[in-house]
């Protein structure tokens, strides 16, 4: 295989990642990673190098978009970002020292775990106003739906708060951003319309990846012949799933999600546990 062709399906898959990252609020990472790992060999700090870049990229491209239709809750992002940012911090420490096929079976368990907690169904408060603490911290917001403002209140801070530390030390670990955590903890625990679960991922994710990212990077993981079609594909994947957000049914984003999250991890747990990553 030539470069030039090596280049070409990495910039391919890149931009299904991106797409898929986008609209589900994942990150590309759960998809670039089995991509490089299973796909073409690539050492998986590397692949997880590479896919920090990506996600860092996925979030830059479709978060502006997600911002300026009113999607993302920016307040809330940025309160638990204290949480994402300390534990990606921790867990990239971790991935330095862990041996590989570890951390590729730690990535598919986590990857079906996460799945299985996003198929459980939550009711509709009739509340919007949120908790107490979501209101004295000024969390609870709106997002636009079928030409107006729909309310919602923000519950269970403590709960998503702890998920999300958890979260930022696995996106260090595993370099997958941890959008699926993210999206439970903010849908599931803290009871936020999915919209605005996943735009406000997608808005965190980039930045809980710049934490751990700059860990990798100074161990020498990061290389730019891989990282560059990823970071191209992947922009281009989340500028167009950014277009098709606003249109997109909930249903058929949580059906895309299970899909792929369950083959990807599969996949993962296998090869590790027979060492062939």
């Amino acid at each position: 295989m030539t470069i030039l062709v090596f280049t070409g399906i990495i910039l391919l898959g890149a931009f299904a990642a991106g797409l898929l990252g986008s609209l589900t609020g994942l990150g590309g990472g759960v998809v670039i990673i089995p991509l490089l790992t299973l796909g073409f060999g690539v050492d998986i700090r590397y692949a997880i190098g590479s896919s920090l870049v990506a996600v860092i990229a996925t979030s830059s491209g479709s978060a502006v978009a997600y911002v300026k239709e009113g999607f993302s809750n920016i307040r809330l992002g940025m309160f638990l970002e204290v949480a994402t940012t300390s534990g990606a911090i921790l867990g990239a420490f971790l991935a330095i020292y862990a041996p590989t096929h570890l951390i590729a079976i730690t990535f598919g368990v986590i990857l079906v775990l996460t799945t299985a907690l996003s198929q459980v169904k939550r009711q509709d408060l009739p509340d919007p106003t949120g908790s107490a603490l979501a209101t004295r911290l000024k969390l609870n917001g709106t997002y636009p739906e079928n030409g107006s403002l729909k309310a919602y209140g923000v519950h269970r801070v403590y709960g998503g708060f702890g998920m999300m530390a958890v979260a930022g030390m696995l996106s260090g670990l595993l370099g997958v951003g941890s959008g699926a955590l993210k999206v439970i903890a903010i849908d599931n625990i803290m009871r936020v319309p999915f919209k605005v679960s996943t735009t406000t991922s997608n808005f965190m994710i980039g930045v809980t990846a710049a934490a751990s990212a700059g860990v990798y990077l100074y161990r020498g993981y990061i290389d730019p012949g891989i990282s560059m079609p990823v970071v191209l594909g992947v922009l281009g994947g989340a500028f167009i799933g950014s277009r098709l957000l606003a249109g997109a049914r909930p249903a058929w984003l949580r059906i895309i999600f299970t899909v792929v999250v369950v083959f990807l991890a599969v996949e993962m747990i296998y090869n590790g546990a027979t060492h062939r990553i």
